[in-house]
């Protein structure tokens, strides 16, 4: 029996199906890659539910998978994740053709169900799905915070911290295997610990997790601004396995928006905590993003928002337009700006950030940085710096001809070069 899974969405959905092929594997089941070519006995895919197109995104791909099976290409279709948490009932009845369907806290039953044996609670073992040298390592579940804006506590649940022994247990296990760069990931990183142990404890296990023996890099995705742990900004400055890299969504600075989005700060306190963080870590490079044309955003509340991006010259900004979530709070609200306005806005900040993000890219020319190899590709070898994070951040790109370099492996490199995106070495 060949079982592959095909994931939608988000790092943690990657990491879920990467547990499931882990424990499949290790009870004897042949497990194929996704770029695999040959066609499964079960294709599982893991569905995203996080706004309009990414539904739309994994509703297609069931569609594609039904045609599929027709052709008798594929024996059966599972269905698993965050789309079918909030839409099983309408969705078994529309798509009868899939065999089975999973929530989000389904895994163990998937395993068991394929294995034809119960053995209850998963193993940490995985098959990675990204290349073998970084890992998305997972310290919590859910999230405790209610913003307007958001579906995945409907989703998810509140947050549930794994225990620091766990987590540390788990990176051991991916060290041994060959990953050199553990990015930590949650719904909100910086509530790490207080459900469980009544503290936020985000520093402590970034500690612990840089003891690890052949961990390099450790770096942190989704850091809420809200009562942010300041311990960790000092962890981070003494430790230099933390990446320099602080991926922090403000979403707004408008304080009447953030505050409709139920984002307990204001721009005040904003401020405040950018200023903490660029003089604690005055190299980090800032990831965040924004939300533009949400309910009641009028045209000073954008501009506000286009002075501030301006002012911070942030390293990495994404843009996404304002979507209605079907159960958010911001659904109740009346969405009075066009689709047309949330474009405009949307194009004109990413228009101020690619300036930004180029000069500050021809700062770099000259200097050496560590990077890390990820690939070979066009001639050339692509690699990342501490200040970024796979596949949404910029990349390193050395000419193959230059040097021999080993794909996984650590290199100095002078840049030589550079655009909005790209570096040159």
């Amino acid at each position: 029996m060949y079982i592959k899974i095909i994931t939608l969405g988000c790092s943690k959905n990657s990491v879920d199906s990467e547990v499931i092929l882990g424990n499949l594997k290790h009870r004897g089941i042949q497990v194929l890659k996704e770029d695999d070519k040959r066609s499964p006995d079960i294709l599982i895919i893991n569905t995203c539910g996080f706004i309009h197109d990414a539904k739309q995104e994994s509703i297609d791909m069931i569609l594609d998978a039904v045609e599929l099976k027709r052709q008798k290409q594929i024996s059966e279709i599972w269905v698993m994740g965050c789309l079918i948490q909030r839409y099983k009932e309408e969705l078994s009845t529309e798509i009868p053709e899939v065999d089975a369907w999973f929530g989000v806290n389904d895994s163990s039953e998937i395993v068991d169900l394929i294995s034809k044996k119960q053995y209850g609670k998963l193993i940490s073992e995985r098959v990675l799905q990204t290349p073998p040298h970084y890992a998305y390592l997972k310290i919590a579940e859910g999230c405790n915070r209610r913003c307007s804006f958001c579906a995945i506590p409907l989703i998810r649940g509140n947050h549930i911290s794994r225990p620091i022994e766990d987590v540390v247990e788990e990176a051991k296990m991916l060290a041994k295997s060959g990953v050199k760069e553990l990015i930590l990931i949650s719904q909100d990183v910086s509530f790490y610990g207080l459900d469980l142990y009544k503290k936020r404890r985000i520093a402590e296990l970034c500690e612990a997790l840089a003891k690890v023996e052949g961990i390099e890099w450790i770096r942190l995705q989704y850091l809420y601004p809200h009562e942010f742990p300041e311990d960790l900004l000092d962890v981070m400055a003494q430790n230099s396995k933390i990446c320099n890299y602080i991926d922090i969504p403000l979403q707004h600075i408008n304080t009447k928006i953030l505050k409709s989005m139920k984002r307990s700060t204001t721009k005040e306190e904003t401020l405040e905590l950018m200023q903490k963080m660029r003089t604690k870590l005055p190299n980090a490079a800032f990831r965040t993003t924004f939300i533009v044309g949400y309910p009641g955003e009028t045209k000073a509340d954008f501009e506000e928002l286009v002075d501030f991006v301006k002012a911070m010259r942030f390293e990495r900004v994404g843009v996404f337009t304002y979507s209605e979530e079907e159960g958010t709070s911001a659904a109740e609200l009346k969405d009075n700006v066009s689709e047309k306005q949330k474009q405009e806005r949307l194009e004109k900040l990413m228009e101020i950030q690619q300036d930004i993000s180029a000069e500050l890219n021809q700062q770099k020319i000259g200097n050496t940085y560590k990077v890390l190899i990820d690939r070979e590709e066009a001639g050339f070898y692509i690699g990342r710096t501490e200040f970024d994070s796979p596949e949404v951040d910029n990349e390193v790109l050395i000419p193959v001809k230059n040097k021999k370099m080993k794909i996984g492996n650590f290199y100095d490199v002078e840049i030589t070069d550079a655009d909005a995106f790209d570096l040159f070495g």
